[in-house]
């Protein structure tokens, strides 16, 4: 304070210059105005000669904490870092469309799993299906497949990370730092399925010398539920070694109740009456007859951890071992039957429980070697072990197939799946950490992914009523080994032209063969006990170059514009169904693919993007709006086989997506911020495309100008959230979220029957008291209890009888309905 003029009200105009800047316009006229006061004649000071100016420091004091309360000039200045160009950079230094979601986003939103992201990022869509899958990834409406009751993540555009490895199963996202959402086509940094985008979740890595330990406790209830649920996390951060080795593990028990009734389950298969009404599920004494009840068999029961260790040589050399498993159980569909003999929307009308349990562990290593001042060496290792066994009722597709199985009154049928995937990924990268105009990065990339499927289809009491030597009543049974291999190697070059102009290109070359084996059998026409497979093999492969440009220019130190040419690529592969053993016996009945079904090839996106970033107030108002236009070619769509029905992926069709992504954040008072998102998606098919769409009634062509499936046109969001200081540590924060999806066509164009599933709105809200130890959180999702159908499977031509039996092939999944509940959490 040397510098300071010696008079008393300069002190306190000195001491606000130590405050930092962005609070410094609230409080310079705060104390300007205290200044204006100490100005009166002095006969006013001397009938009050000491007691104001005792107090007046005081009277700042408060007024400055009224007005700046603690920390939020920290908050203001955080710089949210981001590591999707494989090196850390800030968000807004960013030249790419890049969405952040970071740790406060998701703890006010109760973001826990992939299924609840797509609210809150621009151009994305998640289909909610329910705990028994992962649910189909859209990014800018590049999906050419009609919806499904039962998606997951193998075959999406978008490609899904745990920090540098490929995921296939949705873990629960606990003691995540953020997530890296990255729009548009990623094919020369990432590989495997970035079509469309990428979606990177990067955890919260081990800690040197700092212990601690976060536990949160959840208690809920959901409408249309019979029952609270509950859920446990904690996250242990654990000191080893001093400075060369840390350990931390999460763990986490998700008990959620489920809602959707199964009211019509058989009793007895093969003996009950699956239908005992004429078009009905009979009167009241035949449903009891025939039937049992299973209350929210859609319940999802996930145990799940992740533990990391940290073996830090010196700081230049260090590793991350990571494991990580997950496994979910839960009893049913999240869907209904579209009212089927009048049954409700959170009611399932099919004939048996259809359980699903997914098993999935991880095991990685992660090295990274500073090699003096020039680059770091990443070296990446990872195995992936996921296996899911399911049961569903297969009633409807034997009737659908139309082989006769509706004369047996009694009848019916369940499938038992396993299926199991193995995945190794290597990955080798160089990034330059040297000084001057020019970075870059060069790696190699290697993937091996084996799949395994069997299926088993029963027919219980058939059999015995058709005078077939069956006793173990299995009707078809398929197994099906698939290996796919991807290997790649890209690279990345960034010059600095001026200060504040860059340019990058990019490339990436990628080689891939995939294979099949497997084999079908018939046993009905078999001799018992014997099940023979016919055995086949097929096998592809393709390779190719992926491009990237990139021009970024900062115009000021708030304002920067991008231009982005990109190119993505999805591999082809192999079907999981098994050849046909030619030449074929067509007096029989088969369920296996022709030669030109066996496989398919890779389709590409090539991407022209134009976007800006910006800040202004000092950071109170932050932006981003981008502009595109994708073509997409040589697309693969869903088909099935000529001999079975069975589903399998092609190429076909040419498709466009323009659109344009925006998202603001403004801070309108210290203490109150707004968040916005906004996207507009056009996505349609630009050629003739003939056999696009296939049901039991024939084929659908597709038409120039036919918009895609799965995706809306228009969804966006708005957050309010307003913090009440109680004091320095402790506060109030009241949160709001409103959220719009607009309408999804569940089939290209709406051909073959297809469904426009209608938009729209969900609200949630929250309460949470904060102190810097723990914090309780009062919140409700879904205020309204808005029903609305997410997803859909098959068409409205499934609604129908064969010879007086009525099919419940078509179905709607439905949205996760009001849920009110208590939250606690605790830092040690």
């Amino acid at each position: 304070m040397q510098d300071c003029p010696a008079k008393k009200r300069a002190y306190l105009f000195c001491a606000t210059m130590l405050i930092s800047g962005a609070p410094f316009a609230f409080v310079v006229s705060a104390h300007a105005a205290s200044s204006d006061q100490q100005k009166r004649p002095v006969a006013e000071k001397k009938t009050r000669p000491a007691a104001p100016a005792k107090q007046q420091p005081a009277a700042t004091k408060a007024a400055a904490l009224k007005t700046t309360p603690p920390k939020v000039h920290a908050a203001q200045e955080e710089q949210i870092m981001v590591t999707a160009t494989r090196r850390a950079t800030k968000l807004e230094d960013s030249p790419i469309n890049i969405s952040v979601v970071d740790q406060k986003l998701m703890k006010n939103e109760r973001i826990t799993d992939i299924r609840q992201l797509s609210s809150f990022v621009p151009g994305l869509t998640i289909t909610d299906n329910g705990p028994g899958n992962t649910g189909n990834i859209i990014m800018r409406g590049l999906s050419s497949g009609s919806t499904s009751t039962t998606g997951n993540f193998t075959n999406n555009s978008v490609g899904v990370y745990l920090g540098e490895v490929p995921l296939y199963t949705d873990f629960k996202m606990i003691d995540i730092d953020r997530l890296e959402v990255l729009q548009g086509p990623q094919g020369t940094l990432y590989g495997l399925g970035t079509l469309a985008g990428a979606i990177r979740y990067m955890p919260h890595r081990p800690v040197l010398n700092h212990w601690s330990a976060d536990v949160t406790g959840k208690t809920f209830g959901e409408s249309h539920s019979s029952s609270p649920g509950g859920e446990t996390t904690g996250t242990f951060n654990i000191p080893l070694m001093k400075d060369h080795l840390a350990f931390r593990t999460v763990v986490g028990y998700y008990n959620d109740p489920g809602f959707m009734d199964y009211n019509y389950l058989l009793k007895t298969p093969g003996v009950s009456n699956p239908q005992p009404g004429a078009n009905s599920l009979g009167t009241a004494e035949q449903r009891d007859q025939n039937f049992y009840r299973r209350k929210d068999l859609n319940y999802d029961h996930t145990f799940t951890t992740r533990n990391q260790l940290l073996v830090q040589v010196n700081p230049n050399i260090k590793g991350y071992l990571t494991y990580m498993h997950q496994e979910t159980r839960t009893g049913g569909q999240q869907a209904n039957g579209v009212g089927v003999m009048g049954t409700g929307h959170y009611e399932a009308p099919w004939r048996y429980q259809e359980p699903v349990n997914r098993i999935s562990d991880l095991y990685s290593g992660e090295f990274y070697f500073n090699i003096f001042n020039f680059a770091q060496l990443v070296n990446t290792t990872a195995y992936t072990h996921q296996t899911i066994d399911s049961v569903e009722d297969n009633t409807d597709l034997l009737l659908d197939l139309d082989y006769g199985y509706q004369a047996f009154p009694s009848f019916s049928s369940y499938a038992n799946n396993h299926r199991k995937y193995t995945q190794f990924n290597e990955e080798l990268r160089l990034v330059s950490t040297h000084k001057g105009p020019i970075s870059w990065v060069i790696g190699g990339f290697y993937n091996d992914l084996k799949t395994d499927t069997n299926r088993h289809e029963y027919v219980p009491g058939y059999t015995s009523w058709a005078g077939i030597d069956r006793p173990d009543e299995l009707e078809y049974a398929s197994r099906v080994h698939t290996k796919t291999q991807e290997r790649a190697v890209y690279g990345e070059l960034t010059y600095h032209i001026l200060k504040n102009l860059q340019i990058t290109g990019g490339f990436r070359y990628f080689d891939y063969d995939a294979s099949v084996n497997g084999g079908t059998a018939l046993p009905l026409f078999q001799a018992y006990p014997n099940v023979n497979y016919s055995s086949q093999q097929g096998s592809t492969g393709a390779n190719g170059t992926m491009w990237k440009a990139n021009i970024s220019y900062r115009v000021n130190p708030n304002i920067m514009a991008y231009f982005t040419y990109s190119t993505g690529y999805r591999v082809g592969g192999v079907n999981k169904v098994a050849p046909c053993s030619m030449p074929l016996d067509t007096s029989v009945q088969h369920a296996c693919a022709l030669p030109n079904e066996v496989s398919y090839k890779p389709d590409k996106t090539r991407n022209a993007e134009l976007g800006i970033r910006g800040n202004f107030f000092h950071r109170r108002l932050m932006f981003t709006l981008a502009g595109y236009n994708i073509d997409w070619s040589n697309i693969q769509v869903p088909g099935q086989t000529q001999y079975g029905n069975v589903g399998i992926t092609k190429n076909g069709a040419a498709a466009v997506s323009r659109g344009f992504d925006a998202s603001v954040n403004v801070k309108v008072l210290p203490n109150f911020t707004i968040s916005a998102t906004y996207s507009y998606v056009d996505a349609h098919l630009t050629k003739y495309s003939p056999g696009l769409v296939t049901n039991v009634l024939g084929s659908y062509a597709g038409q120039p100008g036919d918009r895609l499936p799965g995706s809306t046109k228009n969804s966006g969001s708005v957050i309010a959230n307003y913090i009440i200081h109680i004091d320095e540590d402790r506060n109030v924060q009241l949160n709001w979220a409103t959220t719009y999806q607009g309408s999804i066509f569940s089939r290209v164009g709406l051909e073959g029957y297809g469904y426009r599933m209608p938009s729209y709105v969900t609200h949630r809200a929250s309460v949470t008291y904060n102190t810097p130890k723990w914090s309780v959180d009062l919140f409700v999702n879904n205020l309204t209890d808005q029903y609305a159908v997410t997803a859909v499977s098959n068409d409205m031509s499934s609604i129908r009888s064969r010879d007086g039996v009525a099919e419940r092939y078509y179905a709607y999944s439905v949205l996760t309905p009001r849920t009110f509940g208590l939250e606690a959490s605790a830092h040690f």
